[in-house]
């Protein structure tokens, strides 16, 4: 996969939009930066930053991913995968559903998802070496290219959702001990039920991830 790498970006993934509109950029393709200033995170929250940390977009086409991967749990998808290139440094690390990055009990990292025609876009920030957005951060020394080379390799092979599923579904219990955002709403964790799909039952509504 082609890399593009800038010193500065408002958004990667705000810059992969524009490439992709206008046709200046060929998939599949990522976009890292070493400093966001205004990029773009869940609930339209802002997700900014630099000194070490990664921030990076990609785009790949629909027909290169899974075939049973339902595309509105992609960000568990991406943000596991991530999580297992992690581990190889650290430890503790493991997916909060549905697209976040914590090490032990603290945020490290985001992934957001968007499909646009027939191509999927990923964006994803972790914090390697600095706190910032209000996140800890994982304090590992190791660049961000490495880090998303090393992903890509891992992301390339792209494995099933069956085999990905199989193993969140092990530390989804960690989950259960916080809340998320549900349409508008901070909802409780505790009593929901993953389904085989990555949607979880909470108080008997099927709630997707759509992040």
């Amino acid at each position: 996969m082609e890399i593009l790498s800038f010193n500065r970006l408002p958004s990667t993934q705000t810059y992969l939009l524009e490439k992709l509109r206008d046709k200046s950029c060929s998939i599949p393709i990522a976009i890292l930066t070493k400093e966001q200033t205004d990029g773009v995170g869940s609930r339209d929250n802002s997700w900014v930053g630099g000194d070490g940390n990664l921030f990076f977009s990609l785009a790949v086409s629909l027909d290169d991913l899974p075939k049973d991967l339902p595309l509105n749990s992609a960000s568990i998808y991406f943000s596991f995968i991530m999580k297992q290139v992690l581990l190889k440094y650290t430890d503790e690390i493991w997916v909060k559903w549905p697209n976040d990055l914590y090490h032990n009990q603290s945020k490290v990292g985001g992934t957001i998802t968007k499909k646009v025609d027939n191509i999927f876009i990923c964006g994803m920030g972790v914090n390697l070496q600095e706190n910032q957005n209000n996140f800890k951060a994982l304090n590992i020394d190791i660049e961000p290219l490495f880090l998303l080379k090393k992903y890509l390799c891992e992301l390339e092979k792209y494995p099933s959702w069956k085999q990905i599923l199989s193993q969140y579904r092990i530390e989804f219990a960690r989950s259960k001990e916080f809340f998320t955002h549900i349409n508008s709403e901070y909802k409780s964790l505790e009593n929901a039920i993953l389904s085989e799909d990555g949607s979880l039952i909470i108080d008997n509504k099927r709630v997707y991830s759509i992040r």
